[in-house]
This record gives structure tokens, C-alpha cells and sequence, in this order.
């Protein structure tokens, strides 16, 4: 199979969606990787390491004219010309935020695999997992940069010192963006509260920070009454392939004390901050009732020699077996049949469709 591997164009977005190593390996198995020029230069890797890994260089026409284009991020305005029905697209998409996209997705009529949509017996969600892991943990650290007051923070230091109490961060939702968010935060020496809806993912996180942290069921009365005393607010809820629900309501933002912070992780889904909007590395931030909101949607994207290689250890495998297999691969396992959102001019996942008011046909149905 023809691969192409295009510049990631979206603002500040540096990463890209194979190293070297993940090309040879598709080379050694009889594949051609077209890599667009410059691709990897964001994440450290330039153009020499994909010719020497047996990659053909492009541009960014010829990248896309591959049977399959795998990205990281999805295809922005000014790709979708490059979309076409006998294009197999493996990247995330986010499709529960995002109608134009999905839109012209159908429209092209290409099948489109979505990272956050492949999904393991057990529930989790392996190409979400490494970046969930990465963006939990700026949160933290975007947080408590905004928190200072030569930004408009209200001037909190997380840690505190001695004899002045730490800050508060609460973290609402406790899978893995919420995990990772209370590691960087306890990192840092903060008073950290995590809720969620699940009584033995409270369980856990309680046995495994040795009950250091605070946990509490999520619930709007929760919420209401832990924003007053909040310096920090990190929204990590996820619904797979769907939008994420409003947790945190306009109404709400009044209790928050002028200038603390909120970073919601779930922007890309729509966010669970009634107040939220996605913004950019460039512009990241805007206040809404005195409070900082920070809405970047590419948040992996600041640290993209992390995250680079970080997602290519879970994709690669996926990613072969779509270049040996084709659509094959879907029958072949369950897990990346889960993460086909359209085909054929077809929505295939039901969140998705949930989220735009659109209809919906089985994947199994599709593809039959």
C-alpha cells in the first residue's frame, strides 16, 4: 500500500503522525511512505531520517494522493480538497464537535478511522490514551502559568509555601486525562480534589495516591460547591466519539473567585464548561466573568517531540495492519473496527451522530 504522511498544518501543531522507525517498519513489510517535506522538522526530525528510514519525500499533494493518508491531527478547511472516496484517512477527528468536517467527510465520501473512537475490550481507548496522558499533564502546568498574576492569574502559587496554603486544583473526571492532571498537581504540592461518576474509579485513584488526594462523586451540587474555593479547574471528562456534557454551567462561573483558571481538556469534544470555545497555542486564553478559560485543542501539540513518538508506539501496530490488510483489517479486530466514523458516504458512529442530530448505519452493515 501507498502511505502518505502530510505536514500537520493547524496552528502551532507540531507533531506528526510517524517517525522513522514507524516507516521502516512499513517499509520493510512492502510499503511506500510518501512523507510531505518538513513534516517532522516540529518534533525534532528532519527530512533525512525519513529518507534514510526508505521513505519517498513530497509535497503535500503527493502525501495525500496515498491510499492512506495517517495524521495526527484532523483535516482542517483547507485540506478537505484533498479528501476523495477511494481515501482510507487514519487520524483523530473529533466528529461530536465538528459538523463541517463531518460534513465533507461524507460529502468525499472517504472512510475515515478515528484514533479516539478504536476501542479495547476492557473499554479504554488506546490511541486516545498516550495523548490523554500528555495534555492531563499540561493542564497542570498551563494552569498554574496563567495563575500568575502578570498574566491576569489571581497570583496563586499551586505549591504554596510554609505557612501559606497551597492552591486548590479540582478535577472533574478521573480516567486517564484526570490522572495524569492529579499527578502533575500533587507534583506540585497542591490540595487536589478529583470527582467523577464512577464509585470504583474513586476507589482506585484513592488506593493509588494512599488517599493524599480528595475524592468526590461528580454532581452539580459537588461542583457548586467546590467552585467557590477553586483556583484551578481542570475539566477531563470523556464520552468516547461523543460530545461531552456541560458539567460546569454558565451560572456557575460566579461562584469562581477573579482570575483563576479553568483548562478544559475536552474542548476537542466540545468541552464540559458551558463557557468554553477552542483556541490556540497563539491565543490560548479569554475571560469570561473574570475567570481565565483556556480552550487549546491541540494541547500535546506545545511538547511535540513527547507526543510524536509517544502516539506512534500505539498507532504503528494499527496503523500495519490497516497497510497489510486495507478495510480487511476491520473483520480482523473488533477494536479498529470501532474506530470507523464514515465510509462510502456513510456515518458509522453512533455518538457522533448523536451529537450532529444525523443518521447512522452499523459498521458492519457498511462494510458489508
Amino acid at each position: 500500500m501507498n502511505i502518505g504522511l502530510p505536514k500537520e498544518i493547524k496552528v502551532k501543531e507540531n507533531r506528526v503522525a510517524l517517525t522513522p522507525g514507524g516507516v521502516g517498519t512499513l517499509v520493510r513489510r512492502g510499503h511506500t511512505v510518501t512523507v510531505e517535506h518538513g513534516a517532522g522538522v516540529g518534533s525534532g526530525i528532519a527530512d533525512a531520517e525519513y529518507v534514510a528510514a526508505g521513505a519517498v519525500m513530497g509535497t503535500a499533494a503527493e502525501a495525500w494522493a496515498a491510499q492512506m493518508v495517517v495524521k495526527v491531527k484532523e483535516p482542517i478547511e483547507r485540506e478537505y480538497g484533498y479528501l476523495r472516496n477511494d481515501l482510507l484517512l487514519f487520524t483523530y477527528l473529533h466528529l461530536a464537535a465538528d459538523r463541517a468536517l463531518t460534513e465533507a467527510l461524507l460529502k468525499a465520501g472517504t472512510t475515515a478511522i478515528a484514533y479516539e473512537t478504536v476501542q479495547v475490550e476492557d473499554g479504554s481507548l488506546p490511541l486516545l490514551m498516550p495523548m490523554s496522558e500528555v495534555a492531563g499533564r499540561l493542564s497542570v502546568q498551563a494552569g498554574a502559568y496563567h495563575l500568575q498574576k502578570p498574566v491576569g492569574g489571581r497570583g496563586v502559587l499551586l505549591g504554596g509555601v510554609p505557612g501559606v496554603q497551597a492552591g486548590h486544583v479540582v478535577i472533574v473526571g478521573g480516567g486517564v486525562v484526570g490522572t495524569n492532571a492529579a499527578k502533575m498537581a500533587m507534583g506540585l504540592g497542591a490540595k487536589v480534589t478529583v470527582l467523577d461518576v464512577s464509585h470504583r474509579r474513586l476507589t482506585y485513584l484513592d488506593d493509588v495516591f494512599f488517599g493524599k488526594l480528595t475524592t468526590m462523586m461528580s454532581s452539580e451540587a459537588n461542583i457548586r460547591a467546590l467552585l467557590p474555593e477553586t483556583d484551578l479547574l481542570v475539566g477531563a471528562v470523556l464520552i468516547p466519539g461523543a460530545k461531552a456534557p456541560h458539567l460546569v454551567t454558565r451560572d456557575m462561573l460566579p461562584l469562581m473567585q477573579e482570575g483563576s483558571v479553568i483548562v478544559d481538556v475536552a474542548v476537542d469534544q466540545g468541552g464540559c464548561v458551558e463557557t468554553i470555545h477552542a483556541t490556540t497555542h497563539d491565543d490560548p486564553t479569554y475571560l469570561v466573568d473574570g475567570v481565565i478559560h483556556y480552550g487549546v485543542a491541540n494541547m500535546p501539540g506545545a511538547v511535540p517531540r513527547t507526543s510524536t513518538f509517544a502516539l506512534t508506539n500505539q498507532t504503528l501496530p494499527y496503523a500495519l495492519l490497516l497497510a497489510d490488510h486495507g478495510l480487511g483489517a476491520l473483520s480482523r479486530n473488533k477494536a479498529l473496527s470501532l474506530g470507523l466514523n464514515t465510509h462510502a458516504g456513510q456515518l458509522t458512529y453512533q455518538g457522533v451522530a448523536d451529537a450532529l442530530g444525523m443518521d447512522y448505519v452499523e459498521t458492519q452493515a457498511v462494510l458489508a
